[in-house]
């Protein structure tokens, strides 16, 4: 069974992917050699890079999707615990001809989705409680198409490598706040730690964009996939739009606890004032509506 399975292909989507791992390749390169170089290129420099690189992408590729389950307040749940939930998957798996992922469910009262993992068989789809009462169950079903698609186009495995970077430069920033703010008398150390502070936060900020231009994307692509396998454009539409006005009325504090996976879930959790777009993780509601719309008006269309 192919883990793409009947999911349309995304030329543009894997041009990204492609281009994304390769920069963020070069972008952690560069981030081992600062702290590397930083260290004073001793043999214990070189000990402690090469610990903090492979330590961060074991711990990214294996714990990312306990991560993400932990971040959405989501914990995995059996047949007999959603069988409605279940139901809906088994289908959709049929359909697309794609292997099952674990299926999850969040008390949150955020109306999102998000699907992570490193790999197809290594995969769970996530639902929440806010976005089963603001949803019918055919937009339940093609939010979940949504979310499998990422799964099948391996965007989700893309999305775990690529956020490496950004973790070790972000850890990087942090311990030297933490360290600077205990105070030190030397002052060899403290150009250690201001160095190692730079090239985290020059590595971040790199790290940070990059993912987001992958990540809108990913989200467009996502929408086409689920759209022509379901062939009900208007209800993932009608899904977006219902969601995204919901989004408004949810807790800033409930928004927040969710913020640390907004890259992964349907929609950001944000309550559309509190964020640039040029930050966003997501495209316009705009832009994916118009592009629904072209899609249900070729569907429409005599064969």
């Amino acid at each position: 069974m192919s883990a793409r399975g009947r999911f349309v292909k995304d030329r543009g989507l894997n041009f990204r992917m492609g281009t994304a791992l390769f920069l963020n390749g070069l972008i952690y390169v560069i981030l081992i050699l600062g702290i590397w170089y930083v260290l004073g290129r001793s043999p214990a420099g070189v000990v402690i890079a090469l610990v903090i690189s492979v330590g961060a992408f074991f711990f990214q590729w294996y714990f990312s999707d306990s991560i993400a389950l932990r971040a959405m307040r989501a914990r995995v749940v059996s047949e007999q615990e959603a069988p409605e939930l279940h139901a809906i998957v088994d289908r959709l798996c049929q359909l697309a001809d794609s292997p099952k992922p674990r299926v999850a469910y969040s008390n949150s009262p955020v109306p999102n989705a998000f699907a992570t993992g490193r790999s197809p068989q290594r995969s769970v789809v996530c639902v929440t409680q806010g976005l089963l009462q603001t949803l019918e169950p055919k937009e339940v079903e093609v939010v979940l198409a949504h979310e499998l698609s990422h799964v099948a186009h391996r965007d989700v495995t893309v999305m775990t490598i690529a956020g490496v970077s950004g973790v070790v430069a972000g850890l990087l920033v942090r311990m030297g706040f933490y360290t600077r703010y205990r105070g030190s008398s030397n002052n060899n150390s403290a150009l250690v730690l201001l160095g190692l502070m730079a090239v985290g936060a020059i590595v971040y900020v790199l790290s940070f964009f990059l993912i987001r231009v992958l990540s809108r994307h990913r989200e467009l692509a996502a929408d086409r996939a689920a759209a022509l396998l379901t062939g009900a454009p208007s209800t993932l539409a009608s899904a977006l739009t219902k969601l995204s006005g919901q989004m408004t009325t949810v807790p800033t504090q409930d928004l927040r606890a969710q913020g640390a996976a907004n890259h992964l879930a349907f929609l950001p959790a944000v309550n559309g004032k509190s964020v640039k777009q040029l930050f966003s993780t997501h495209p316009s509601l705009e832009q994916r509506l118009e592009q629904l719309s072209k899609i249900s008006t070729q569907l429409s269309r005599p064969q």
